[in-house]
């Protein structure tokens, strides 16, 4: 069978069991079916992409395309709490816990939250806060092209809802926490989180996928922040994925006047993870900054993919995404600025800086710079390369091991993204991991 007529009926097979999903009265009834409809009907014209695809050139993903995926039963798993440990970011204001895509009552918990901040169900804000919904949920994106958050509008179910009125600060952070676990069959879930930071607000929000034991999984998920004038948010995507999983993840942000956004997705495991980010400035004064970090080993496979697009004057946004790969690893960045023509002063630097520790881990990176307006200030770049050996004998003249030099200059290497995480026990855990990836010495 051809990878063409694999992928067709893949995509027949999603159709088949959307007929399924909206056979239920409360999907059917909602105000967000016509949505789901128009997003499932996008999905179907388009289909599933292949390597003859520009933007998926370098990433195949016809295993996880031709595997026939099944969403989990009705209840969430149970699971026992300590099984969760490993991914605790310290003291947090709530956590919001997703087994296989369903909320886990057990798992989760709100300890204080600052008056008129919001922690819930998607789920419960789809019923109970309908109106404010429409105005972003589905909207952020600009979906079309990308398959897999229309295929994740289509058959959304549930996820993390967090809105931080006007002025509100909100200092401690929140944790949502999406679990994939080991099931007869491969299981799919559609995570979604909307983040909707009104005037002058502020909020922290740490996502972690996790997979535990040998979860055949495929996470769809899609994050849509909003972060209104004057507002700060922000955001710290994990990924920790089982080694036979797949992380198709998009995330999405609209920026207003004068706001803040910063987002940092660090990727440790699965076996592919392709990590879409889009963002508007549509504010004058607006600020974005994504960072990254990929540390992989065997196979793995990261695909970064940015587009940032300054749609007001006198914005900047700031792109370092670091790679760090091992073994037969495989590294992806393709970054875009693209500048609308009334976006002058625009200041944006997009980075790509890879660190290869094998000689058949192999890096692809495609920075791109899509100008429009005549007085702007925008530069971009990509490295990639090895150790510095240079660098190795300079500490091993002053008394460190060959292997204690390399690892010195390789947590060194990781340390500078991991220095932006702004929830210092979850930048604790994550420099811990680095560690104990390296080589004894």
């Amino acid at each position: 069978m051809s990878t063409a007529t694999q992928t067709r009926n893949c995509v027949d097979e999603f159709a088949a069991q959307f007929e399924q999903f909206e056979k239920n009265d409360a999907i059917a009834r909602s105000w967000f079916h016509p949505v789901r409809k128009a997003a499932l009907a996008n999905f179907v014209e388009t289909g599933f992409p292949t390597t003859k695809h520009e933007d998926w050139r370098f990433t195949n993903i016809k295993e996880a395309t031709s595997t026939d995926w099944t969403v989990a039963s009705e209840d969430a798993k149970s699971i026992e709490k300590n099984a969760l440990s490993p991914f605790c970011i310290g003291e947090v204001a709530a956590t919001l816990v997703f087994v296989d895509g369903r909320f886990s009552t057990e798992l989760s918990s709100t300890n204080e939250l600052t008056e008129g901040v919001v922690v819930s169900r998607l789920a419960d804000a789809m019923e109970s806060d309908a109106k404010k919904l429409e105005q972003y949920l589905g909207q952020v994106l600009a979906q079309k092209g990308n398959v897999f958050a229309l295929l994740n509008t289509a058959f959304v179910q549930d996820g993390a809802y967090v809105f931080a009125p006007k002025n509100a600060v909100q200092k401690t952070s929140i944790h949502v926490v999406y679990v994939s676990t080991t099931n007869d069959r491969p299981t799919v879930s559609h995570p979604r989180t909307l983040i909707v930071a009104e005037e002058n607000a502020q909020v922290t929000v740490v996502e972690s996928f996790v997979g535990l034991e040998s979860a055949n999984s495929l996470t769809n998920s899609v994050t849509e922040i909003v972060s209104g004038d004057g507002a700060n948010v922000f955001h710290h995507k994990i990924v920790q994925e089982s080694p036979k999983a797949y992380h198709f993840g998009t995330i999405g942000a609209w920026l207003g006047r004068d706001s803040r956004s910063t987002s940092t997705n660090v990727c440790f495991d699965g076996l592919l993870t392709r990590n879409n980010v889009e963002a508007y400035l549509k504010g004058e004064g607006g600020c974005c900054t994504f960072n990254g970090l990929s540390m992989l080993r065997d196979e793995q496979l990261v695909d970064n993919h940015l587009r940032i697009e300054h749609v007001a004057p006198h914005c900047e946004s700031w792109q370092y995404f670091k790679g760090i790969y091992d073994s037969a690893s495989h590294g992806v960045f393709a970054g875009r600025i693209f500048v609308h023509d009334d976006a002058q002063k625009t200041d944006a630097k997009q980075t790509n800086q890879s660190l290869l520790l094998s000689d058949k881990a192999l890096v692809d990176s495609k920075p791109q710079l899509e100008i429009f307006a005549d007085d702007v200030k925008c530069t971009h770049g990509a490295t990639i390369g090895q150790i510095d050996e240079e660098a190795v004998f300079y500490l091993r003249a002053r008394g460190l091991s060959d292997t204690a030099a390399r690892n010195l200059l390789v947590h060194a290497f990781a340390n500078e993204t991991l220095n932006e995480i702004t929830v210092e026990p979850l930048h604790e855990r994550l420099e811990a991991i680095v560690l104990e990836r390296l080589p004894k010495s």
